[in-house]
């Protein structure tokens, strides 16, 4: 699910279907009812699925360029694009130290943002994750449960992939199409 590159299909001997928490997430964004949204990418690297995730939701979209000291370190983020007045979803496959995502979220409360949700398919947190969660201006983190959390925060909210991954499952050992499970 949400392969970090879409490599890695290549070091599989069995044919392997790519599926997206999109359709998980999308559901759930939407059922939130916010106004004035605006999609993030945390970085330049994930502009194609923010860049996704903002053309099934019609609305606009903002990235952030960040430069790093080393790894794991940001240095320096800028938003490109305008958050003033906008409920913003930054969109990533992961997070692991939440450096990112959290410095993200500050920098776009401060420059005017009404709130920053955060959504990630997969769940690391390592080190200082949860600390960096609980002190930063993120709303709410929505991910998956394709990595157990460690521990509980009132402001992670974990969706299920196994009804997703029930339903391609079973339609795959019954020879059925699975085209359905690909919303985004």
């Amino acid at each position: 699910m949400d392969l970090h590159a879409d490599q890695i299909q290549g070091f599989f001997d069995v044919p392997v279907d790519h599926l997206y928490s999109s359709s998980i997430f999308v559901p759930y964004l939407n059922a939130l009812n916010l106004d004035d949204v605006i999609i993030a990418s945390p970085d330049t690297g994930g502009t194609k699925r923010a860049n996704t995730y903002s053309k099934f939701m019609k609305t606009g979209m903002v990235i952030c360029h960040k430069s790093r000291e080393q790894a794991n370190i940001v240095s320096e983020m800028t938003v490109i694009g305008n958050v003033k007045g906008k409920n913003v979803i930054i969109i990533d496959d992961l997070i692991d130290t939440a450096g990112t995502i959290t410095k993200a979220a500050d920098m776009m409360m401060q420059q005017g943002a009404k709130s920053v949700r955060a959504v990630a398919t997969h769940a690391v947190l390592s080190g200082p994750a949860y600390e960096r969660i609980e002190k930063s201006e993120i709303t709410e983190l929505i991910v998956t449960d394709t990595i157990p959390l460690k521990q509980k925060s009132d402001k992670i909210k974990v969706l299920s992939v196994a009804e997703l991954f029930g339903d391609v499952i079973t339609k795959v050992h019954n020879f059925q199409s699975i085209s359905s499970s690909f919303i985004v």
